[in-house]
């Protein structure tokens, strides 16, 4: 298993809330949530169970009508299993816990009798569509779980993620052949992404073609699951067309333009059914910057990234028109044709989440034009908000930076502009290389 961050958040649930709360790792399919599970099961516990409801026997399932007695239905499991628990000192796993509601019902008594611990997997949006007509328990401490940001990839090449903390920490240049090659570095993770299959695929193979397979099973599975949840197919192309519009420099996420078709009611529950599924990561104008970003949301002006940029890079050249081979050795050098600033930009996207911090965005319309200015992300940090620009080439440009400090000055903090550049300044405005977003937004 791949050392992951979400290990030390729930060593942290054991010590503040065991016996009092179950813990659910919550998520998109395939992130790891059932490996974390077990792992941490064997490490901590004396005994752990595993019921896997989209895996179990009738025999197994057959159990759980034993529920309204809990002496029965812990001497019923402990045989079907083959497992003995201990009483404080087990911990019973339920795996993709959606597709069967009546047990994640079942976690308020369970936990009220304390005999053991418990925690859950769910994947999808399936948690909360199936869940109608149950009582969703308040016993339960909710745990996000993501895609393999780049220091836990780092860990997995057995590298050292601290010494670009201790770059950062310098701020000053670190000359080009050396930023050229922990660009290089990064630029791997872009190409793999932070899927736990593909960084294995990677690892084992060191053959992208063969990772990038493995990345089409994912978006396949996706697919898939989307369109079981609406047949109309809507839903999928929402989800499969958030490359081409990021591409297409668009202000905003357009709907109508992702279907074909007018905008219909429906169509919201469509996109917060996308949200739901932890497969997309949704960034939000605000109307006016400031520590209290949320309090500006607009909600009905978005901007969609996906949750994985290794997922990204594989939908967005998706056509079939070149090679992945071709594909990746241009990537990895460089040489891409495209404008990459939104390949660049999902990649800040998800550190800015995996950082624990939601996605803003801001625009405002240039004096005489029917132009816009724009800055990518917004951050905030005390009492102040920081502007962040991404950028695929080494441009010194910073037009929307240079008028929201003078619009918005007062409500600044550090305003960054992020690119494959080495570091430097530009009067107030920090310059960073992309792989140090990780280490900025921890200080924020």
């Amino acid at each position: 298993m791949f050392k992951r961050k979400v290990y030390d958040k729930l060593l942290q649930w054991k010590s503040e809330w065991s016996g009092t709360r179950a813990c659910l790792l919550e998520g998109a399919r395939r992130v790891g949530k059932s490996t974390i599970a077990e792992s941490f099961a064997e490490n901590e516990y004396k005994s752990y169970v595993v019921i896997d409801f989209a895996n179990i026997t009738d025999d197994l399932l057959d159990v759980f009508n034993s529920i309204a007695n809990l002496d029965v239905f812990f001497l019923r499991l402990q045989a079907e299993t083959g497992t003995r628990l201990y009483e404080r000192a087990s911990l019973i796993i339920f795996d993709e816990i959606q597709l069967y509601p009546k047990a994640r019902q079942a976690i308020k008594y369970l936990v009220k009798d304390g005999r053991y611990d418990y925690l859950s997997t769910g994947s999808l949006i399936s948690i909360k569509k199936n869940v109608e007509g149950i009582v969703i328990p308040s016993e339960e401490i909710k745990i996000q779980v993501y895609p393999m940001d780049y220091e836990e990839f780092l860990w997995a090449l057995d590298k050292d993620y601290d010494i670009i903390r201790t770059i950062n920490d310098t701020k000053r240049s670190i000359g080009d052949a050396t930023n050229r090659s922990l660009m290089r570095d990064y630029r791997v993770y872009m190409a793999v992404g932070g899927m736990p299959q593909a960084v294995d695929s990677y690892l084992k193979t060191n053959n992208l073609e063969h990772v990038d397979k493995v990345k089409r099973e994912i978006i396949n599975l996706y697919m898939d699951d989307i369109r079981k949840l609406d047949r109309s197919g809507r839903t999928s192309d929402i989800f499969g067309s958030i490359p081409g519009q990021l591409a297409s420099n668009k202000k905003r996420f357009v709907i109508s333009a992702a279907t074909g078709k007018q905008k219909v009611p429906k169509d919201e529950e469509r996109f917060f059914d996308i949200v739901d599924s932890k497969t997309v990561l949704p960034c939000y104008n605000v109307s006016k910057p400031g520590s209290a970003l949320m309090q500006y949301r607009q909600h009905d002006i978005y901007k969609l990234y996906l949750a994985d940029i290794g997922l990204f890079v594989t939908m967005m050249f998706n056509s079939g028109e070149v090679t992945a081979e071709k594909i990746y050795k241009k990537l990895l050098s460089d040489k891409l044709d495209e404008n990459l600033g939104y390949l660049y930009e999902n990649a800040v996207a998800q550190s800015i989440v995996a950082c624990g911090h939601d996605l803003y965005y801001h625009t405002w319309r240039k004096e005489g034009s029917t132009h816009s200015y724009e800055i990518d992300f917004l951050v905030a940090s005390a009492s102040k908000v920081n502007p962040i620009e991404v950028k695929a080439s080494a441009t010194t440009k910073h037009a929307s930076i240079d008028n929201f400090k003078e619009k918005y000055g007062k409500y600044i903090g550090s305003p960054y502009i992020f690119s494959q550049k080495d570091f430097s300044n530009d009067k107030d405005i920090i310059l960073k290389p992309i792989y140090t977003i990780q280490a900025v937004l921890e200080n924020f």
